[in-house]
């Protein structure tokens, strides 16, 4: 199956599958008859396990990693994950169902604000499963935003974080905690702010932070708040997007949306053709040159042609072949 087939039918980009390739995470072993690489069936269960892995939080070095272990075993993994969800699962219905039955008894009911109590020491707790299981349950229960907002600023563990983002975004309030926690001294806090406040409904308050953290020094706090503008189509983003390109900080994502803002091509190519002019670092350009194959119009691909010409081989060829694969007209 060609790169644009299995594209197509797994929903992931080409250029993602690019990356893949790159990494040594999921390479096309075969060739067609023409001479084109081509993926077997084992290319793609591969790229089955590193999806699998993937959503289960893992970077993409680890997945490397974990499918580069010797004795990876991809059923046994499953196994013991689908088994933990479902105790999970069946230990939150049960739990839900006694809430329910407190709700049903009225709000006023002293046994519904001892549970609500309850709740809230469980989102402190020193078990992580706890906090979890509090977090998905907060929705179900009158727990504040700013108590969720307050939790969520102090948990360390990503999935009891990710429940409380969720729970977060299902109700009113917090949004002033995450905002105080954006300044916070603490890097580790404000990173915590900003991926809540990247999940809530946009307005103009979260916008109007956002923006002020792409100048944040950490660079993760800055690479969340200028992926989540540059996804909202802000145009303040682009050129903090370009620099992420030019790190090599999710620099594949960075040159997907980039290249979804259509209002703000021009400006795109031009600051991506200035960065390739300035960089004397190949493999930055090579980044800049491949975010450039992503912007559709005439300037990008005028801008391809020039890059058909760099000093340095890679460089000058990544933007032939890359050029060559583009739709004309």
């Amino acid at each position: 199956m060609l790169i644009g087939e299995v594209a197509r039918q797994t929903g992931l980009s080409s250029r993602m599958l690019r990356h893949y390739d790159s990494l040594g995470l999921v390479r096309p072993t075969g060739r067609t008859s023409g001479g084109y690489r081509e993926y077997s069936e084992a290319d793609l269960e591969r790229l089955m396990h590193v999806e699998s892995l993937r959503s289960l939080g893992l970077s993409l070095r680890d997945v490397g990693r974990a499918l580069d272990e010797p004795g990876f075993a991809p059923d046994t993994l499953m196994d013991r994950l689908i088994d933990d969800t479902k105790a999970r699962m069946a230990a939150d219905a049960q739990l839900l169902a006694r809430l329910q039955d407190v709700r049903g008894a009225g709000p006023t009911e002293w046994s519904a604000v001892l549970g609500v109590v309850r709740l809230l020491r469980a989102v402190q707790s020193d078990n992580a499963a706890d906090r979890q299981t509090a977090a998905m349950l907060a929705g179900e229960i009158r727990v504040s935003g700013d108590s969720l907002a307050d939790a969520l600023l102090k948990e360390p563990d990503p999935n009891v974080a990710g429940a409380l983002r969720w729970a977060l975004a299902q109700r009113p309030g917090g949004v002033d905690r995450l905002v105080d926690g954006a300044a916070d001294p603490d890097p580790v806090v404000r990173r915590r702010a900003v991926t809540a406040l990247a999940a809530i409904e946009e307005t103009t308050q979260v916008t109007s932070v956002l923006e002020g953290l792409l100048a944040d020094p950490d660079p993760a706090v800055r690479r969340t708040a200028a992926l989540t503008l540059g996804r909202r189509g802000a145009a303040v983003a682009v050129d903090a997007l370009v620099e992420l390109i030019g790190a090599g900080d999710r620099d594949v994502e960075a040159a997907e949306v980039l290249a979804g803002h259509e209002a703000h091509r021009e400006r795109i190519v031009d600051l991506l053709v200035d960065r390739l002019g300035a960089d004397p670092d190949a493999s930055v350009r090579s980044r800049l040159v491949q975010a450039l194959a992503e912007i559709p119009g005439a300037a990008a691909a005028s801008a391809l042609r020039t890059c058909t010409g760099d000093a340095d081989e890679m460089v000058a060829r990544t933007a032939t072949v890359l050029l060559d694969r583009r739709p004309q007209g």
